[in-house]
């Protein structure tokens, strides 16, 4: 989802489920529920290796505008 997207792009970013659920005006609870769904869909098994698939993301020519255009 979109909002999926927001979040994996500010894992990649560095921030904590605290500092994401402030800076998208959610619970911190809900934070969790996209994190999880984030490491199933990409098959990984940390918000480490999540951020590396967002920074292949934003890198490919494919899905070069897989955040906005902003880049990791």
């Amino acid at each position: 989802s979109d909002r999926e997207f927001e979040v994996l792009h500010l894992i990649a970013n560095g921030c904590k489920n605290r500092e994401i659920a402030i800076t998208l005006g959610i619970k911190e609870r809900t934070v969790r529920f996209h994190v999880e769904n984030i490491l199933f869909k990409l098959q990984v098994k940390n918000r480490a290796q999540a951020a590396c698939c967002a920074v292949k993301m934003s890198e490919s020519p494919i899905d070069g505008n897989v955040f906005g255009g902003t880049g990791v």
